[in-house]
């Protein structure tokens, strides 16, 4: 990644929906108390075990977070996008990290002592309801997709993937090629299925025209049937 100019990066505009509850006085004590970090691609952002000391905001890049399982393959928990927190649950949980988190390409990343944050929502009640509906939401959608990845059947799950990208990442110019390369061996991870089912069910996506495939970059042709493909699981 080019050296990050650091007066490139807006901070407070990143922050600004954690910022906006906060006085004055504790805007202050949370913007002095920052630091940022750069990840090359694949490198480790933190470690299963680890224990948690940050609250980590996602300014550029992409992250994923993730767990290795049995046989030490690994499954994508969640996918983190620009401005979204994450790293902070273990530590209100009293646990150490259960997950580990890893940048999928080059990123920049806003650290916050938790110390700092646990007082801030000791004396803010607002910032501790935006935390509570942050862990709620997250909640949410771990739990529809703890359903969708153990019930739907390998085409309905690789489906919901592709469209979670572009939810979540976006399209490129085009309006058509997700704005997101993963490996083939990612993309199974995010989809819990080997990589072997998943290099199948993408080819057979693009042979029924679905979508289209150059290398890492997949193309939705058809998002329509890859959204009836998905619920019907």
């Amino acid at each position: 990644m080019p050296k990050i100019n650091l007066s490139d990066i807006n901070v407070p505009e990143t922050l600004s929906d954690m910022l906006a509850p906060l006085s004055e006085e504790q805007q202050e004590l949370l913007m002095n108390n920052y630091t940022i970090q750069t990840y090359k691609k694949n490198e480790t952002i933190y470690c299963e075990g680890e224990t948690p000391s940050h609250l980590m905001c996602l300014i550029r890049g992409k992250v994923k977070i993730f767990k290795d399982g049995v046989g030490g393959r690994s499954q994508i928990i969640r996918m983190i996008k620009p401005r979204e927190y994450f790293a902070y649950r273990a530590y209100f949980a009293r646990q150490d990290f259960v997950t580990a988190a890893a940048a999928f390409e080059p990123s920049v990343v806003c650290l916050i002592p938790m110390d700092v944050i646990v007082d801030l929502v000791a004396a803010n009640n607002d910032l501790a309801t935006f935390f509570i509906k942050l862990l709620a939401v997250d909640l949410g959608i771990s739990d529809e997709r703890t359903v969708n990845l153990t019930q739907k059947h390998i085409r309905g799950r690789l489906a919901e993937s592709l469209l979670f990208l572009k939810e979540n990442y976006g399209l490129e110019e085009d309006g058509a090629t997700l704005s997101i390369f993963l490996s083939r061996e990612d993309l199974a991870s995010l989809s819990n299925m080997t990589t072997s089912n998943a290099i199948r069910t993408l080819s057979q996506f693009a042979n029924e025209k679905l979508i289209t495939i150059d290398g890492r970059k997949i193309r939705i042709i058809e998002e329509d049937k890859l959204k009836k493909i998905s619920k019907i699981g």
